[in-house]
């Protein structure tokens, strides 16, 4: 690990989004990223920069991710551009008979029959998780997701980086939750993805644990306790040593030494970039006051267990925006004025205490009142089907989705 890494505290920003590739007819999975790919660059490669943004692949070939290509200092017009990209890329996707559709999880893909892994560059680390874990399912095959990647300059900020993103991590599938329904029929959690994501690798439960990371604070206690814990117990399932890196930690929020930075991977992705951003810029803001020590002291953030606050994380990726806290001690944190709150109640009441002045923070703050008073993706998903699940009239409401990713529209059922 380097003893100092290239940005400090919020002075960058990278963020990644993943969208599946759909037939545009039927709306069915459509396994050609690399086709899409090779269309672009002339030859199959697994990215291709185009300035600002890249296209990349990921384990699954019907999915396709957009990221920034370096960290942005800002995400102010990040949104605009990234919905720029996706139009332009839909005139390849045109050509192909194909669409992106949003959503953390297609509505009624069969993984164990129709998933198709990334066969190209990379393939040995797919097929190593395949045989190991059975990529086959919805928890490896059929989820997308927005990374936020947040750096630090050394090991201080990394501690404080990452106390605040674990105290912060149980609610923000209230914000996010995009995923309903599988296989044609709702699900027991309103975001499914992440119920699935729990248990993705169970065989060897230490590599995703409870989601929530350790109450790790130094590079060198991280590598130690949690790194190296897990190295061991894949070793014997990993005999060629092709998944011991960094990466092979599937919590919910990850340290990327590599790059400086931690990843945050628990946030559904929207139905289209204006949301996204909207929610990381919330999100964002109430971790620099967690930094910050505007709540409470960095010390006492430290004090915080895994299973207290894995707690509040599962009840809220059953309930998302309606799930009640009970934990007046969580409340208490951010100086919230009771003893019970709803998931959605808190962050309104977080939203309320930051600066929505600028006119790009205006729009932003429409994304976000439509999300508390409307609820989630997810639960509008769900009052746009209505009780009606034929396959018809869900694909019908996905078509929409669509269509609010093209048009850079917000989903209102």
């Amino acid at each position: 690990m380097k003893p100092n890494w290239p940005y400090s505290l919020f002075s960058r920003f990278g963020v990644e989004l993943e969208y599946m590739i759909v037939d545009q007819q039927s709306l069915n999975i459509l396994p050609v990223c690399d086709r899409i790919l090779e269309q672009l660059a002339g030859e199959i490669t697994e990215e291709i920069d185009l300035g600002d943004f890249s296209w990349c692949n990921e384990l699954a070939l019907h999915v396709i991710e957009l990221k920034a290509s370096q960290p942005t200092k800002t995400l102010q017009g990040w949104d605009t551009k990234a919905h720029q990209q996706i139009q332009q890329l839909h005139k390849t996707l045109d050509s192909m008979g194909a669409r992106l559709m949003p959503t953390a999880a297609h509505p009624w893909m069969n993984p164990l029959q129709e998933t198709r892994l990334w066969p190209h560059t990379y393939n040995p680390i797919y097929e190593s998780y395949n045989r190991i874990f059975s990529c086959q399912g919805h928890g490896w095959s059929n989820l997308q997701s927005t990374h936020l990647n947040l750096p630090f300059l050394n090991a201080q900020e990394f501690g404080r980086l990452h106390a605040a993103i674990r105290l912060l991590m149980p609610i923000m599938p209230a914000l996010t939750a995009s995923s309903p329904i599988l296989e044609g029929a709702a699900c027991p959690a309103l975001d499914q993805r992440l119920e699935v994501y729990r248990w993705n690798a169970k065989r060897i439960p230490s590599i995703a644990g409870r989601v929530i990371p350790e109450p790790v604070f130094s590079p060198q206690e991280y590598e130690q306790e949690l790194l190296q814990k897990l190295y061991r117990d894949i070793a014997p399932h990993d005999p060629e040593n092709i998944l011991q890196e960094e990466w092979l930690n599937s919590r919910g929020a990850i340290a990327r030494f590599d790059r400086g930075a931690i990843e945050i991977r628990i946030l559904d992705i929207q139905e289209t970039p204006q949301v996204d951003v909207a929610i990381l810029t919330l999100i964002i803001g109430v971790l620099k006051k967690l930094v910050h020590e505007d709540y409470l002291t960095y010390e006492a953030q430290q004090l915080w267990s895994v299973d207290a606050l894995a707690n509040i994380f599962e009840d809220v990726i059953i309930k998302v925006d309606q799930t009640s806290i009970l934990d007046s001690q969580y409340l208490q944190i951010f100086g919230f004025p009771g003893k019970v709150a709803t998931a959605r109640e808190l962050w309104e009441f977080l939203a309320q205490q930051l600066d929505w002045e600028s006119p790009e923070t205006q729009q932003w703050k429409k994304s976000l009142d439509t999300i508390f008073s409307q609820g989630c993706l997810s639960r509008r998903i769900l009052k746009a089907v209505d009780g009606d699940w034929r396959h018809e009239h869900l694909h019908q409401v996905y078509g929409k989705l669509c269509d609010c990713l093209i048009k850079g529209e917000i989903f209102i059922p």
